[in-house]
């Protein structure tokens, strides 16, 4: 990944969703920068799923503005997308393919980098599985593998929702590396966990969505 535009930061202003008819979060601003992560903690239903597909700009919010480099996404469009990286709580990737399809896939969709499909998979510790069927990989190495489309575009903010859903210890260290080399390069991240995360050279500022329920 290259190192972003120190111009290029994202910010919220006054952002709003509402579901059902209740308020999950209302007047909620923060900033991430280069290098920077933010922490999205709080109980199930407290809107952070609903939070990270409003920064994606899958679904608008109820008020506020979203800016990437200080113009609002929407605006943007294609623009901004080309610039971000979403992995869900569902690994989203086809099973009846290799690691090595699903990553062909993932980088023709998007904006390849330099890096090889095969070093992607090793810094993942999928290195030997590449022509394996998928469906015939652990619970955790699908979750690998959807974290390893990440390794193949050229894009600056990843937004990540529970990343570390089914990966063991020894998992959870490796994409807790993968994110923290991603952000020393200037990468940004936007991230829900459950789980501690430890980014050791990471700005990590945490915001729990259950203290701004109304």
């Amino acid at each position: 990944v290259k190192q972003s535009d120190d111009n290029l930061t994202l910010e919220t202003s006054g952002l709003a969703c509402i579901r059902d008819d209740r308020t999950l979060f209302s007047e909620l601003a923060f900033r991430i920068g280069p290098g920077e992560a933010l922490l999205l903690e709080g109980r199930n239903g407290s809107g952070k799923t609903s939070l990270l597909r409003i920064l994606c700009g899958i679904r608008l919010p109820d008020a506020g503005t979203i800016t990437w480099g200080g113009k609002d996404i929407n605006s943007l469009g294609p623009d901004y997308h080309e610039h971000t990286a979403y992995v869900g709580h569902r690994d989203g990737i086809k099973l009846d393919l290799t690691p090595l399809e699903n990553l062909a896939m993932a980088r023709a969709l998007g904006k390849p980098n330099d890096i090889t499909l095969e070093a992607a998979l090793e810094q993942v510790d999928l290195y030997g599985f590449e022509d394996v069927l998928t469906r015939n990989l652990s619970a955790g190495q699908q979750r690998r593998l959807a974290l390893a489309r990440l390794l193949v575009t050229d894009t600056v903010l990843w937004i990540l929702d529970e990343p570390f859903t089914s990966l063991d210890v020894h998992g959870i260290q490796v994409i807790e590396e993968l994110l923290d080399r991603h952000t020393s390069r200037g990468g940004m991240l936007a991230v829900t966990s459950h789980h501690a995360v430890n980014l050791a050279s990471t700005t990590i500022r945490r915001i729990n969505l259950s203290e701004l329920a109304a």
